[in-house]
Parts: C-alpha cells; sequence; structure tokens
C-alpha cells in the first residue's frame, strides 16, 4: 500500500512538472518577436503592417483551431493531443526561422495552432487530474507561463545583439524548451484518457447556456483588454509626456504586476464562498489603472501600469478558472475552453485594432480609454453572471 501511495505521487510530481513545462512553451514563442521586430523588418524589408501580421496571425490560429482541440482530444486523448501540439510547435518555431518571408508567416500561424492546443486543454487536464485543486493548478500554470513570457520578451533582444546571432538563430532557440517538454510529458502518453459519449448533448449545452456566454465574454473582454494594452499603452504615455523609454518601462512594470495576480487571484477565488467579491476586487482594481491615466495622463504613471498589470493578471487567471470549476467534466471543461478561447481571441484581434481606429478619428487617447472603461463595465456584469452556477450536463 504504502509503495502504491509513493508511486501515485511520483505519478502527480511528474505529470505537475509536465504540465507547467507545456506552460512555460505557451508565451515564449509569442512574446520574443516584439523586441525583435525592427531586426525581422531590417533583414526582409517587410512593412509595418506585414509586421503587425505576426502579432494577429497567433491570435487567429487561436480562434480557429481552439473549437477543434476538444473534438481531438475526444478522440485521441488529452495526453496524446497535448504531446501532437508540442511537436507543431517545434515544427512552427523552426519553420518560422527558415530564411524565407513566406515561411515566416507560415510558421507562426502553425505556431500559433500548437499553442491554441494547449491553452485550450489544459484547464481541462486540471479537471481530470486535479479536481480539488483547480485554483492551485491554474495560479501555477498562469504564473509560470506569464514569467517565462516576460522573460523571453526581455531576453530576446539582448541573446540576438550580444551574441551577435541574429533574430532567426534567436527565434529558433525556443524550440529548446519545446524539446524538453517533450521528453519529459512522454510517460503522460500511459494514461491517454478521451472523454467519448454516445451522444454530443454536451455541446449543445455548452453553446445553449447563458452561463457558458458570461464566461466566454468574461474570457473576450479580459483577453480584449490585455491586448490593447500589451499594444498600445507605450504610446499612450509617450503622448502624456513620457520618453520611450520611459513608456516601454511602463509597459514591463504592467506585465510583471500580472504574475502575482496570476497565482493568488484563483486560489482566494477557489476558496472563498463569495466569489463576487473577488470579482468586484479584480474589476475595480482594472478600473482604477484606466481611469488614473484617464485624468492625471502620465503623472503616477507606475501606479496605474501596476493596477493595470495587477487587474488584467488577476482577470485571465480568473478567466481560465471559471472554465473548470463552472463546467461539469473533462469533456465539458474542454468545450467551454474552446469557446470560451474561440470568442476571445476573436474579439482580442479586433481590440488593438479598434483602439487605434478611435484614436485616429477622434485624434485623442481619453475616447479609446473611455471605451476600455465601459470594456471593464461589461467585464464586471459577465463576472457576476458566470460565477452563477455550474453549466448542467
Amino acid at each position: 500500500m504504502k509503495r502504491k501511495t509513493t508511486i501515485k505521487k511520483l505519478q502527480s510530481l511528474l505529470l505537475i512538472i509536465g504540465i507547467l513545462l507545456i506552460a512555460t512553451n505557451l508565451r515564449v514563442a509569442l512574446t520574443s518577436v516584439g523586441p525583435l521586430v525592427d531586426m525581422i523588418r531590417e533583414d526582409t524589408g517587410i512593412s509595418n503592417g506585414a509586421i503587425g501580421m505576426l502579432t494577429t496571425l497567433p491570435l487567429l490560429a487561436f480562434a480557429m483551431f481552439s473549437m477543434l482541440a476538444p473534438k481531438l482530444a475526444g478522440s485521441f486523448g488529452i495526453n496524446f493531443i497535448l504531446m501532437l501540439s508540442l511537436i507543431v510547435l517545434v515544427i512552427g518555431i523552426l519553420v518560422r526561422s527558415i530564411d524565407n518571408i513566406k515561411l515566416l508567416f507560415l510558421g507562426t500561424f502553425i505556431l500559433g495552432s500548437a499553442i491554441a492546443m494547449g491553452n485550450v486543454l489544459l484547464p481541462a487536464l486540471f479537471k481530470q487530474n486535479f479536481p480539488y485543486q483547480i485554483g492551485l493548478m491554474t495560479g501555477l500554470y498562469t504564473t509560470v507561463m506569464n514569467l517565462f513570457g516576460a522573460l523571453a520578451s526581455g531576453l530576446s533582444f539582448p541573446i540576438a545583439q550580444h551574441l551577435n546571432i541574429g533574430w532567426r538563430p534567436t527565434l529558433a532557440s525556443a524550440s529548446i524548451l519545446v524539446i524538453i517538454a517533450i521528453l519529459l510529458w512522454i510517460p503522460q502518453l500511459a494514461d491517454n484518457r478521451s472523454f467519448k459519449t454516445k451522444r454530443n448533448t454536451l455541446t449543445k449545452n455548452v453553446w445553449c447556456s447563458k452561463n457558458s456566454w458570461y464566461i466566454t465574454l468574461f474570457m473576450g473582454l479580459q483577453s480584449l483588454l490585455y491586448f490593447v494594452m500589451l499594444s498600445w499603452l507605450p504610446k499612450i504615455f509617450v503622448h502624456y509626456n513620457l520618453t520611450s523609454s520611459e513608456a516601454g518601462w511602463m509597459l514591463s512594470l504592467m506585465l510583471i504586476f500580472t504574475i502575482p495576480a496570476n497565482f493568488v487571484i484563483p486560489i482566494i477565488f477557489d476558496q472563498i464562498k463569495k466569489q463576487y467579491l473577488v470579482i468586484i476586487f479584480i474589476v475595480m482594481i482594472t478600473l482604477s489603472g484606466l481611469i488614473g491615466i484617464l485624468i492625471f495622463g502620465g503623472f503616477l504613471a507606475i501606479l496605474w501600469s501596476a493596477l493595470l498589470g495587477f487587474g488584467i493578471g488577476g482577470c485571465l487567471s480568473l478567466s481560465l478558472s471559471l472554465v473548470a470549476l463552472r463546467s461539469t467534466d473533462t469533456k465539458q471543461t474542454s468545450q467551454l475552453s474552446g469557446m470560451a478561447q474561440s470568442v476571445g481571441y476573436i474579439l482580442a484581434a479586433i481590440g488593438p485594432v479598434l483602439f487605434g481606429v478611435l484614436q485616429d478619428l477622434t485624434n485623442s487617447w481619453s475616447v479609446p480609454i473611455m471605451v476600455m472603461i465601459i470594456n471593464c463595465v461589461l467585464l464586471f456584469i459577465a463576472g457576476l453572471g458566470a460565477i452563477k452556477k455550474p453549466l448542467a450536463k
């Protein structure tokens, strides 16, 4: 009996390590591109619009393949599809690094499709293997994901410049982490449960449930806000008289403050009885950051950036927690995750463009920021709707 318990604990530990290694690879291949944009443009001669597509393509891939992930996992098992997604991710990273402009875009789309699988299926994996530690697992997963994403963003340019290897080998180096994850995920193929059912009733319930649409809207609205701030926060602060360097540091500060919220918020949310208090707290923190910028501009920019980071980070981990906590079984979790992330990333792809268009039309940052404040109000309403009760079977 003691030996069986020890083996079971070891298996759980290996699974957690494997999950965290997958999490490390869900942002690195994306966040390492931004700091290398000037190098890519100078080397390839492509336009700013084409460079913008390198950011948009993964989001479009997320939206397209998020709906496919539950079906594949239902047929072949979650662990096998996660392994397959890691292999496809390596292929995408390497194809992107070949000296060919078309392959640069093709590889970016391929790696986006692979990351979409991990985004969707990890919450279902938590539901299947850690049903009573969903908050903790979501906190660990989002913390590691965003921590490595931030590190990749900070290190990609120094690696390319100071090691004098250029942007292609720098982007290709992301495959090393993926290969490590593949090797440590191999033991999980022994447990490859699928979640087939005789009838596809759960899919109908997911798409027809009011709760699932509240969760989907919460996921989409927080994604929209995150990608808008990721794209425009430095330019907003430059407008309010910060230098380009200072504005860049404000974005870094925002990303840093997402990390503690990623870890703490889902754990509190999972344990507290009055979950609406967490929704109120995290949305109010986010609103405070936006209202601070609207009223004070660049004054106290450090405070507004930190508030935005903590709020946005908490909203992300909350949206993932809601997917697992409000679904009734593994299959429904994967389908709800696919629905929420598919719709969510469509909104995320639209957000930065809409924000820029509003700025062009009004020649002011006030109107776009006020629209993001309205977005937060809608986020609050969606959050309160999402916590009401679990989805029906």
